[in-house]
C-alpha cells in the first residue's frame, strides 16, 4: 500500500497529475501540488478546477456587464460634448465624440465586427427613446462628412443608418424637411437624395391609425408602430398579420377619411388596444 501525498489515504497505486491540470490549478491559486496522487484526488482536483473556472467566468461576465453599464452612462457626456462642438463649428471634434458614442452602443449591444447597429437592439422599453438620439447623431454626422469629398463613404454610411433609425422616431418629418433643404447646398447632393428615397422606402405606413388620429407622429401611432416593429415582427403569426393588415388597411383608411364620424370610435378602440399591448 502507498500513502497518497495529498490526502494521506493508503492506496494501491498513485497516478501522475497531468502537467496541464497542474498549470491551470496553480493559475487558480492551488500551490504545492504533488506530481502523483491517488485516483480520488485526481477526481477532486478536476472538480476543483471546474468550480474555479466557473467562478472565474462568472467574475469575467460580471466585470463585462459592469463595464457595459459604465459605458452606457458615459454616452450622455459624449453626445453633449459633440453638440457643443457643433454649436462652436468644431466639426472634427464633434465627429470624434459622435463616433465614440456609436462605438459605445456597438459594445453595449454586442454588435459583431462587420455588422451595423440596428433599431431592433433597442427593444427594451427603457432604451427605445435612445432611437431618437441615434437618429440625430447620424443626421449630424451626415452633414459633417459632407464637408469633404474624402468622407463620401462615411457620409453614405451615415445616410443609410439615418434612414434605418429615423422611421422609429418622432423627428422623422423634421429631418426630412431639413434634408430636402440641405440637398440644395450639399457638396454630395446625390447621397442626400439617396437618403430621402431610402427613408421613404424604409418607412412602412400605419394607415388606419394615421387616418384615425390625423397625425403620423401622434403618441398612439408611434406606440402601435413600436408594437408592430418590436413585437409582431418577431413571430411568424405576427408577420402574417402585418401582411394582411397592409392589404386591407388602405381601403379602411379611405373609408375613415370619407366618413369622419367613424374616427372617434376607431380612436377609442385603438387606445384600448394600446393599453392591452403595453
Amino acid at each position: 500500500m502507498i500513502q497518497c501525498p495529498r490526502c494521506g489515504i493508503q492506496v494501491t497505486e498513485l497516478h501522475p497529475v497531468e502537467p496541464d491540470l497542474i498549470a491551470k490549478l496553480q493559475a487558480a491559486g492551488e500551490a504545492n501540488l504533488p506530481p502523483q496522487v491517488c485516483a480520488g484526488c485526481i477526481s477532486d482536483l478536476r472538480r476543483t478546477l471546474a468550480a474555479t473556472s466557473g467562478g472565474v467566468l462568472m467574475q469575467q461576465e460580471r466585470a463585462k456587464e459592469q463595464h457595459r453599464q459604465q459605458l452606457w452612462k458615459s454616452r450622455v457626456l459624449l453626445v453633449k460634448k459633440a453638440r457643443l462642438c457643433m454649436s462652436q463649428k468644431l466639426y472634427a471634434d464633434a465627429a470624434v465624440n459622435y463616433e465614440k458614442y456609436l462605438k459605445i452602443l456597438d459594445i453595449v449591444f454586442d454588435v459583431k465586427k462587420g455588422e451595423r447597429l440596428k433599431p431592433e437592439a433597442f427593444k427594451d422599453t427603457a432604451r427605445t427613446t435612445e432611437l431618437t438620439v441615434v437618429a440625430s447623431v447620424y443626421w449630424d454626422l451626415l452633414r459633417i462628412y459632407d464637408t469633404h469629398e474624402k468622407y463620401g463613404d462615411r457620409m453614405a454610411n451615415a445616410a443609410k443608418q439615418l434612414a434605418l433609425f429615423i422611421q422609429f422616431t418622432p423627428i422623422y418629418p423634421d429631418i426630412i424637411r431639413k434634408a430636402e433643404s440641405f440637398q440644395k447646398s450639399a457638396k454630395n447632393p446625390q447621397i442626400v437624395k439617396q437618403f430621402l428615397k431610402l427613408s421613404d422606402k424604409e418607412r412602412p405606413r400605419c394607415f388606419i391609425a394615421t387616418s384615425a388620429f390625423a397625425n403620423p407622429q401622434s403618441p398612439e401611432v408611434l406606440s402601435l408602430r413600436e408594437f408592430r416593429d418590436f413585437t409582431l415582427r418577431n413571430s411568424k403569426a405576427g408577420r402574417r398579420f402585418i401582411a394582411v393588415y397592409y392589404r386591407i388597411s388602405p381601403r379602411v383608411a379611405c373609408l375613415l377619411d370619407k366618413h369622419t364620424w367613424l374616427k372617434p370610435a376607431v380612436r377609442a378602440f385603438l387606445r384600448f388596444m394600446i393599453k392591452c399591448v403595453s
